[in-house]
């Protein structure tokens, strides 16, 4: 089974969030044996950002960084498990705001809209937003 970064690649929908990945160098620690839980923005998740914005983030990389740590959380987490909590601390030290009701998870304002896509190094969980972390403003 392929690691988080190349079942990304290979799923078509994340191209943003590969060249993001790669140019703020955290392909390799993605690649490692992990586990990780990545919330994946969508290509679509982020095209809502504001024009420019992305291009303005490949060249901070220390932003770019921070921003995408916010979206990985050690240990392979279930969409099940994340279901039942609160919140979860990624590695970048911040926490997520978690909400479940219906059978739907949000993620601070982010829906889960496809969870639980497997890797070998853990689990991918499509969303439909990007996530900023308080220490961040675009």
């Amino acid at each position: 089974m392929p690691d988080i970064v190349d079942t990304a690649m290979s799923a078509g929908t994340f191209s943003t969030l590969v060249t993001a990945i790669t140019i703020a160098g955290l392909d390799t620690t993605l690649k490692s044996p992990g586990p990780f839980t990545v919330f994946a923005p969508s290509d679509d998740a982020f095209s809502k950002l504001p024009s420019g914005t992305v291009e303005s983030l490949l060249e901070d990389i220390l932003t770019l960084r921070k921003i995408l740590e916010y979206h990985v959380v050690s240990g392979k987490v279930t969409a099940s498990e994340v279901a039942n909590l609160k919140t979860a601390t990624t590695v970048g030290g911040e926490d997520l705001r978690i909400e479940s009701s219906n059978g739907s998870v949000k993620v601070n304002d982010a829906q889960v809209v496809m969870p639980d896509v497997a890797a070998d190094n853990g689990v991918i969980h499509v969303i439909d937003a990007v996530l900023l972390p308080g220490s961040v403003t675009l």
